[in-house]
């Protein structure tokens, strides 16, 4: 008898379906973690503020890679917290605790990162701008 479930349970066998949830991941991330909405507005921030100021071809390589670090670490931590309330079903264990905190500190880590690159290219800039 075939199940009623019309959820995949297979391997993709497209790129465009693989691409499909890809795309659920990545809106499930953003309109779940409320960090990750704060990262995506400083991301864009950052954007306008290198287009404003005109960085040069190499900042622009760091500001996207800081950006780039930092969602990918809150996405690893997303995904640290799903399977450690899979498996530590939603109960309290000090190993699920760790894993946690260890995601987080990796995003913070990040974090810390891409606020010394915009820093490091942008302070000089808008010193500059001021007039000191």
């Amino acid at each position: 008898m075939a199940s009623k479930d019309s959820r995949q349970t297979e391997k993709n066998h497209h790129l465009i379906q693989a691409m499909g949830h890809a795309m659920d991941g990545i809106f499930d991330v953003i309109s779940q973690e409320r960090n990750m909405r704060y990262h995506l507005t400083a991301a864009i921030v950052v954007v306008i503020l290198g287009f404003l100021l005109r960085v040069d071809r190499l900042e622009w390589l760091w500001l996207l890679l800081a950006i780039l670090v930092v969602f990918s670490a809150e996405f690893l931590n997303m995904v640290t917290e799903a399977v450690t309330d899979l498996l530590g079903e939603h109960h309290y264990d000090v190993n699920v605790k760790k894993a946690k905190d260890v995601a987080a500190g990796g995003v913070l880590i990040t974090a810390i990162f891409a606020v010394l690159v915009g820093l490091i290219i942008f302070l000089p800039r808008i010193i500059k701008l001021l007039g000191y």
